[in-house]
C-alpha cells in the first residue's frame, strides 16, 4: 500500500483509505471483517462521522486490541461550542478510544463560518479538545467551491486538513487544492467514485493519485470484496493517453448534473428516497438494466411522480442540483 504523509500533520496513512458512510448499512460482523482486511493490506486511515448513525459505534467495536494500528477521522455537524464539545465526548465513547487523530467541521457552507469560527463557535471547542489531548489535528469539509477557498484562503492557520468532492467529473476544486497542499493542509477526496456513478475504480483511484493535488482518496467500503478491490489498484501506473480519452468521454457523458447520494437532500416531506430514484434511473439509462431496474423501482415505498415540489430537498443539496426537475425526469422514466 502506498503511505504518504497528511499535509503538516506529519500522520503516515494510506493514499486509498477507508470511507465510513457504507458501514451504516452494515452490521457489527461484517464492519469486523472489513476492518480485518483493512488492517492485512495496510490500510491505515479510516473516516466516519456522527452523521453516519451506527458507523462510529461499529467500527469502535471492531477496533478494540488494535486502535494504535489505524488513523482514526470523524466529524460533527455541529456549528456551536456545546454542541461540538458533546459530539467529541460522544464520538470518543463511541468509538472506545481516549482520542481521535482527526476530527474535522462537517460539510461547511459559507453561511456558517462566522458562527463556526466565532468565540462562542465549533472551532473553539476542537481547539480545547485538542489541547487536552482529546483529538490530535483539526479539519473541515465542505462541498462548495467558495467555501474550501475561503478555508484555505483564511483559516490555514487553524485547519490542518480539508477534504472535498474529487473524482474524474469533479475537478473544480483542483487550483484550491493546490494552494492547500502548498501550505501544508493535508488534502483528502471525498466522492472519489462520484457517489456510485463511476464504474472503473482502478481508473477512478488513479487518476486522483495522478493530480498532484490530493494526499489520501477515501472510497467508500461496505464490504471484504471492496476494501480487497481497493487495495490492490497500482497508483504508480500512470493513465495511458486511452485511458485520458476515457475519462474525458465519461465526463462528457456524466456533465455536472448528477447525485452523489450523499444523503443531505433527506428527509424528503412526502417519504420519496431520493437518491434511490437517481440511482434507478441509471441502472435503466447507462447500463441496460432496463427490466430490473423497473422492479426495483416499483419496489420503493414512494416514487418519483410523488414528488409535491415543496423544494426543501432543493434547500439543503450541497450541489445545488435541480432535484425537483430531475425527479419529473425520473417519473417520466417509469412512468409513475
Amino acid at each position: 500500500m502506498n503511505m504518504v504523509t497528511l499535509g503538516n500533520t506529519g500522520l503516515k496513512v494510506s493514499a486509498i483509505s477507508f470511507g465510513g458512510i457504507p458501514i451504516q448499512r452494515s452490521d457489527a460482523a461484517n464492519t469486523m471483517a472489513v476492518v480485518d482486511e483493512l488492517e492485512k493490506y495496510g490500510i491505515n486511515y479510516m473516516d466516519t462521522a456522527r452523521g453516519y448513525t451506527v458507523s462510529e459505534e461499529y467500527l469502535g467495536n471492531a477496533l478494540k486490541g488494535r486502535r494504535e494500528k489505524f488513523i482514526l477521522a470523524t466529524k460533527s455537524m455541529a456549528r456551536s461550542y456545546e454542541a461540538m464539545a458533546r459530539d467529541i465526548d460522544i464520538s470518543l465513547g463511541n468509538l472506545q478510544t481516549d482520542y481521535i487523530d482527526v476530527y474535522q467541521i462537517h460539510n461547511l457552507p459559507l453561511k456558517d463560518f462566522d458562527q463556526v469560527f466565532g468565540p462562542d463557535g465549533a472551532y473553539r471547542a476542537l481547539a480545547e479538545a485538542q489541547a487536552a489531548g482529546k483529538i490530535g489535528h483539526i479539519g473541515a469539509t465542505a462541498h462548495s467551491l467558495d467555501a474550501l477557498r475561503l478555508l484555505v484562503e483564511e483559516h490555514a492557520h487553524q485547519i490542518e486538513t480539508v477534504m472535498f468532492p474529487y473524482n474524474i467529473v469533479e475537478m473544480q476544486g483542483q487550483e484550491v487544492l493546490a494552494l492547500a497542499r502548498e501550505k501544508g493542509i493535508g488534502t483528502i477526496a471525498m466522492k472519489p467514485m462520484a457517489g456510485g456513478n463511476l464504474d472503473d475504480w482502478n481508473l477512478a483511484l488513479r487518476f486522483i493519485a495522478a493530480s498532484g493535488v490530493i494526499d489520501v482518496a477515501i472510497p467508500g467500503m461496505g464490504s471484504v470484496e471492496e476494501v480487497q478491490r481497493n487495495a490492490q489498484v497500482d497508483l504508480s501506473a500512470p493513465l495511458t493517453q486511452e485511458e485520458l480519452e476515457q475519462c474525458q468521454a465519461i465526463r462528457h457523458e456524466l456533465g455536472t448534473r448528477f447525485c452523489r447520494r450523499c444523503g443531505y437532500c433527506a428527509p424528503c416531506t412526502v417519504g420519496i428516497d431520493i437518491p434511490s430514484q437517481f440511482l434507478m434511473a441509471n441502472y435503466a439509462r447507462r447500463y441496460g438494466l432496463g427490466d430490473w431496474a423497473v422492479s426495483r423501482y416499483q419496489a420503493l415505498a414512494h416514487h418519483a411522480g410523488e414528488c409535491v415540489g415543496c423544494g426543501a430537498c432543493e434547500s439543503r443539496c450541497p450541489y445545488e442540483l435541480p432535484i425537483r426537475e430531475m425527479l419529473r425526469d425520473v417519473a417520466k422514466e417509469f412512468g409513475c
